[in-house]
């Protein structure tokens, strides 16, 4: 049977079908293969997005679209122009730091990639040309699920149980985050040269960089807030979510007052349409995953696996493979919910730590949505550069090729995941 439900399921979904649609097709498949009660389907879909930890995916979502909408774009991109100086390339540099800088605040790829390609891609493309610009904002917005507060990392906890905490998750993305960062400036600076790219920005002043930071230290310290009081232990990841918009609608209203109460229609009405999406998937996925669960697919896939092998680095080198092929075809949500259930157990009974299979999971399909043919990313970013995903595939290669290096190293060097979660006692 559970060859049968998978089959429909990924032969749905890598003929285009609708995600939902695809998982709902394979829950149906299974249901009349096995006999199970139809009127039990929708009670097992309705107890899956009951859940008081999802409530933090909208509230994300909200706090992320207020953030944009009361200006915050601007201060960051002040920020990051004051911090950069007048460099060769210098606005690839800006539009990093700027992408690191929003996703501390809105946890989505997609929801920056939007974000930054309205901002930033006619400056770039006016000194740069638009292949290079197109592939430096695709990899930037890929920050969003990495930086915390990261909503794939709120899917994933979700989907694995009790053996994964948010706040654990979220504090395992920091330092590679910040070598993110750093190796994406590394690689602009090396383009730029190669390339004879012009310099850009304005002269570095240490008093320029301290004014902006003082007008965007209220906006930069919403991570802090929200993070380090759900690591704390005053609220948990969903209030932390709602205190988020909370201080959105703060700083939109009483701070950059760019915020508008038309505004907020706007904002909710995108709010409902990504959470209705997700809440869709997971409760069609719920299904499938049940009808996989009594035909004792887990455990025979754990068999399987473990007749190839029995090294916990060999284990994640073969599982960070499949999620290479998955991160091709299919949208990472679809993946997560899919594939989090069926493989979270077979690695903690292979001995590897939970957060940090958690962590490498979730970067192996960020990394999926900057490669063709199914890259998320690059779809928005063609959107607004109006350019074939073939053309940007060209300039972002070296920009993945460095995502699944700093892949490999985090697999290899847990310490790089693991040492803050510790270190805050996870």
């Amino acid at each position: 049977m559970s060859l049968s439900v998978m089959l429909v399921f990924l032969g749905a979904a890598l003929i285009g079908m609708p995600l939902a649609f695809a998982l709902g097709l394979g829950a149906v498949a299974g249901v009349l293969e096995s006999g199970f009660p139809l009127n039990m389907l929708p009670t097992r879909m309705m107890n899956a997005v009951n859940a008081f930890p999802l409530m933090s995916i909208p509230f994300f979502v909200l706090a992320g679209e207020l953030m944009l909408k009361a200006g915050i774009m601007e201060r960051l991109i002040d920020l990051a122009n004051a911090a950069i100086g007048r460099v060769r390339g210098g606005l690839g540099h800006v539009t990093v730091l700027a992408g690191m800088g929003l996703s501390t605040v809105s946890g989505a790829a997609v929801a920056d990639a939007s974000a930054l390609g309205s901002t930033m891609l006619r400056p770039l493309e006016r000194h740069y040309g638009r292949g290079f610009s197109a592939a430096v904002i695709a990899a930037s917005a890929n920050l969003g699920p990495i930086i915390p507060p990261s909503g794939a990392m709120i899917v994933y906890a979700y989907m694995a149980g009790s053996t994964v905490s948010v706040g654990g998750l979220f504090l395992s993305g920091v330092i590679p985050g910040l070598l993110l960062v750093l190796g994406m400036l590394t690689m602009c600076s090396v383009i730029a040269h190669a390339r004879g790219l012009p310099l850009t920005g304005e002269a570095f002043s240490a008093r320029r960089v301290l004014s902006e930071l003082r007008r965007s230290f209220i906006v930069l310290m919403m991570p802090v807030v929200v993070i380090g009081g759900t690591v704390g232990g005053a609220f948990t990841a969903t209030e932390g979510s709602a205190v988020a918009v909370v201080y959105a609608l703060a700083v939109g209203f009483l701070v950059t007052r760019r915020l508008r109460l038309a505004d907020l229609p706007e904002a909710i009405g995108a709010t409902v349409v990504t959470t209705a999406v997700v809440g869709a998937m997971i409760a069609f996925a719920s299904a499938v995953t049940y009808m996989l669960t009594i035909d004792l697919f887990p455990q025979k896939l754990a068999a399987w696996l473990k007749g190839i092998t029995t090294d916990p680095l060999t284990f994640m080198a073969l599982v960070a493979v499949v999620l290479v092929v998955v991160g091709c075809f299919l949208e990472s949500n679809a993946a997560y919910i899919m594939l989090v259930p069926l493989l979270h157990p077979i690695a903690v009974d292979y001995g590897v730590d939970p957060l940090h299979f958690g962590f490498l999971f979730v970067f192996n399909l960020v990394i999926g949505m900057l490669t063709p043919p199914v890259g998320v990313v690059l779809f928005v970013v063609c959107g607004l550069a109006r350019m074939p995903v073939g053309e940007i595939a060209r300039h972002v290669w070296p920009f993945v090729a460095f995502l699944y290096g700093l892949l490999g190293a985090c697999m290899l060097v847990p310490g790089l995941v693991l040492w803050l979660p510790r270190a805050a006692g996870f």
